[in-house]
């Protein structure tokens, strides 16, 4: 007897994010989408309760990874145990509004050429997050840095640029993997996600795989998610500080291997070296 298929699966990994969880999952029941689909939520091991009350929730199938494997990882295991013929990537810290799923789907839907859909990512305060852009370099890291480090400021022109950027569709490098729809063909062409991220930049190097094919990444505004940012991270500060420049480093070594020296010297003068 086959398996059921669904339009979306969506997949959330959680680590110690409990409360956001429940508010991620009460919020897609609350306004379901309309698309068939499946909710896997993969737990890394938490330990506070994040597995037990995910298991409350009525057609949410969770799955114990047994260890702490990271974003990259832990979302594999969820992609490889759904059935849709859609995915989207869902961070556990986020609110899902009535209709954003069934909107970011129909773009996706409406674009052949594109195997990446993001929405606009905006905090609780309906603030406006940069969640998309160029692919990483040196400059392009310099630039976004600053740009968002003006946007969390408040400082009038980080604002008004963000905002113009994120107003209309484009075709763009990358979109943020704490809401990303892809089309299954497509993430299984390309391996899925690398696995030697733990956490951040997995979500550009699938991008950039993906376009390596000669599909489309597009950012849309016609869906909007709620993104809370960070939770998780927030709890461990060192240890997400350590993790982010190991992926750090690994980007670089599997995507600019000429920078690699130049980059450990930065981060051995910054005592950040990992």
């Amino acid at each position: 007897m086959s398996q059921p298929s669904f339009n979306v699966s969506i997949v959330i990994v959680s680590y110690n994010t409990r409360t956001d969880l429940e508010r991620c999952l009460s919020s897609l029941h609350e306004h379901p989408p309309r698309a068939t689909h499946e909710i896997i939520v993969v737990d890394n091991r938490s330990a506070d309760g994040s597995e037990q009350a995910a298991r409350q929730w009525p057609r949410v199938r969770v799955i114990q990874s047994g260890t702490n494997r990271g974003f990259a990882a832990g979302t594999n295991l969820g992609i490889r145990a759904s059935v849709g013929e859609n995915l989207l990537l869902l961070n556990s810290d986020t609110i899902v509004p009535s209709g954003a799923i069934d909107r970011l789907l129909g773009a996706l839907r409406d674009r052949p050429e594109a195997a990446v859909v993001g929405p606009r990512l905006i905090d609780e305060r309906g603030r406006v997050e940069l969640s998309f852009g160029r692919m990483i370099t040196p400059l392009t890291e310099l630039i976004q840095r600053r740009l968002v480090r003006g946007l969390e400021a408040g400082e009038p022109w980080a604002v008004d640029r963000v905002t113009v950027m994120t107003a209309n569709e484009r075709q763009t490098d990358w979109v943020s993997g704490a809401c990303l729809l892809v089309r299954r063909g497509d993430a299984e062409a390309v391996g899925l996600l690398d696995e030697r991220y733990f956490m951040y930049a997995e979500d550009v190097d699938f991008c950039a795989a993906i376009r390596a094919r000669g599909r489309r990444v597009v950012f849309t505004p016609c869906a909007e998610i709620v993104h809370t940012r960070g939770r998780s991270a927030a709890t461990v500060p060192l240890a997400t500080r350590a993790a982010y420049r190991r992926s750090h480093v690994a980007f670089y070594q599997k995507h600019h291997a000429w920078l690699v020296p130049f980059l450990r010297l930065y981060l051995r003068v910054r005592g950040e070296l990992p």
